[in-house]
């Protein structure tokens, strides 16, 4: 088998198709001239010219000499069928761009489980206190504070009275102590102070909870491993559709190269019938007229070999596209459409191609797992009608820190003195104003009455688990449908080989023979080029049935979802 043309990729499995695959990429180029001059003809010529001043502004500056080295040494990237479909898998967008769905897969996963670790919050506050309301204003509860005053002058006067020593009024007693304060050079308390208003206040909190029973979040982890077994589904058949699609572009892109070199055989034919009827014109054995129109036929066939090699160069401009290449890159494809020790697709029946299919198509597959996502779905909306348990505990470090720090006390040299004070400023963190709060409990959660909302979601869950599941069992069949379809077309590809092999002998046969009665003279310069077209013809039908029958075996391993060397 030549190394261009191995059927079974050594990167991954195939494993899958969704409907509609078979023409996504490298419609066949059937045989005849008309169907090949329909196919290079949608391009135009306009493709030509911008190839032309492309190569002209790229070899400008290069000297004529190196010109054919740098190009097909140093620039042409040489591909067999393996390199571009390891290439594709390393390059193509689309199958980056899944492989980042199952990259969001994981973190889902992650983010599922996240819901029953610990949730551990850290919060911190600043209230700056500018007016504070009396909490007991309205109570009569001011009154008891505004006496606080005649408390101290009723033990003063009891302990003068025990000790012997002269009583004094209530007015004497507030006097002495403002004489107090005075001589301490501190500024006495106003009775208009409020003794409860803090000016600064600070809230230090660390929480953490701790679920110890939620239904719908140990659901959810389940459900989030199932959508990344589903994305990691997808994944497998984005690869498959890959190597389908390269497998596609580059047998299409060989199809069209090898009938670049049928035309240029048949134009080096004509030119060899041009000249036989040059001579026969000028020793008058022959007309005028069919010089003429051997040099017509001539000139339209070079016309159709430069629409040929344009068609060809953009159909390697598709496979630069799939390999997410330059689009400017020029390719070389290592490889021809030549049959010659391939190995046929052995005799498996369609019973046994439906029972493959069935095992490894990951569409399938994936089908399957959108059943258990729903019914994952059912558990989680069912999990609302139960509790949800949560242990929690919270450490709160609190600061009410007023602006004026300065504490007013007795005299440590007289305690005993109700009338001799000192005075201290406290620090910002002194332990006064900084308190510590410890609490821990259980949090139970039930939602009794919705409204009867939770029953309608679980009804929902439901419809949509019968709805997949009605799904999966359509795509059961579509399967053995596409599987059909896939093997007869391959059945009937290897038939067309076999015909068209026969054939393109027949048509060698018959132009040698149409050759050799022109050199001897009994044959016609007609019959001569309408051999040669049916030899062009034939090894045009004969490279599309090749062509054909790759694509055939590409798409019956895309239908079964595993390469045919695996089974």
């Amino acid at each position: 088998m030549q190394e261009g043309l191995l059927l079974s990729i050594g990167h991954g499995d195939f494993s899958a198709s969704l409907e509609g695959q078979s023409n996504r990429r490298g419609v066949p180029w059937h045989s005849g001239w008309l169907t090949f001059l329909r196919f290079a003809g949608f391009f135009g010529t306009s493709g030509l010219v911008a190839i032309w001043i492309l190569a002209l502004l790229g070899l400008s500056a290069v000297p004529a000499e190196s010109r054919a080295t740098d190009a097909s040494e140093a620039d042409t990237l040489v591909l067999t069928l393996e390199d571009a479909v390891y290439m594709a898998l390393e390059n193509n967008f689309g199958l980056r761009e899944v492989l980042l769905d199952r990259e969001t897969a994981d973190q889902q996963v992650r983010e599922a489980w996240g819901r029953v670790y610990p949730n551990v919050t850290a919060t911190g506050n600043f209230t700056r206190n500018l007016v504070t309301a009396n909490p007991f204003a309205g109570s009569g509860a001011e009154e008891l504070f505004a006496d606080f005053g005649a408390i101290g002058w009723l033990r003063y006067n009891e302990e003068a009275r025990l000790e012997g020593r002269q009583e004094l009024t209530f007015e004497e007693y507030m006097e002495r102590q403002r004489e107090g304060y005075e001589d301490a050079g501190i500024t006495p308390p106003s009775m208009d102070d409020d003794p409860f208003s803090v000016d600064n206040q600070f809230v230090l909190s660390l929480s953490i909870t701790q679920t110890l029973f939620n239904g719908s979040a140990f659901a959810a982890i389940q459900g989030a491993e199932q959508f990344k077994k589903l994305s990691e589904d997808a994944v497998h058949r984005e690869r498959q559709v890959v190597i389908d699609e390269v497998r596609r572009a580059y047998f299409s892109a060989l199809l069209a190269w090898q009938q670049v070199d049928v035309i240029r055989s048949s134009i080096e034919r004509l030119r060899r019938t041009v000249d036989d009827v040059t001579r026969t014109v000028e020793q008058g054995l022959a007309s005028r007229f069919e010089k003429l129109s051997a040099e017509v036929e001539l000139v339209n066939l070079e016309t159709e070999l430069i629409e040929a090699e344009n068609q060809a160069e953009l159909a390697k401009k598709s496979i630069n596209l799939l390999l997410n290449l330059e689009l400017t890159r020029p390719l070389r494809l290592a490889g021809d459409l030549a049959m010659t020790a391939m190995q046929p697709v052995g005799d498996i029946t369609l019973d046994e191609a439906v029972s493959i299919a069935k095992e490894f198509r990951p569409d399938l597959q994936q089908a399957e797992g959108l059943i258990e996502i729903n019914r994952i779905n059912e558990r989680i909306n069912r999990s609302s009608y139960r509790p949800i348990v949560s242990a929690f505990a919270n450490l709160d470090y609190i600061g009410r820190v007023p602006d004026n720090r300065t504490v007013i006390m007795r005299d440590p040299a007289d305690p005993n003195n109700p009338f001799r004070f000192s005075s201290e400023t406290r620090g910002f963190f002194h332990d006064t104003y900084w308190n510590t709060n410890v609490a821990v409990g259980i949090n139970v959660s039930w939602n009794l009455f919705s409204g009867f909302q939770n029953r309608a979601r679980l009804e929902q869950s439901r419809i949509e688990t019968r709805r997949s599941q009605l799904r999966y069992e359509y795509l059961t069949d579509a399967i053995r449908v596409e599987v059909d379809q896939a093997l007869r077309n391959l059945r009937t590809a290897e038939r067309r080989i076999e015909s068209q092999r026969r054939n393109i002998e027949q048509a060698q046969v018959n132009y040698d023979f149409a050759r050799t009665r022109l050199l001897e003279g009994v044959g016609t310069n007609l019959e001569e080029r309408q051999a040669s077209m049916l030899l062009d013809q034939s090894r045009l039908s004969y490279l599309a049935a090749i062509h054909d029958y790759l694509l055939a075996v590409s798409r019956f391993e895309l239908v079964l979802g595993t390469s045919l060397n695996r089974l």
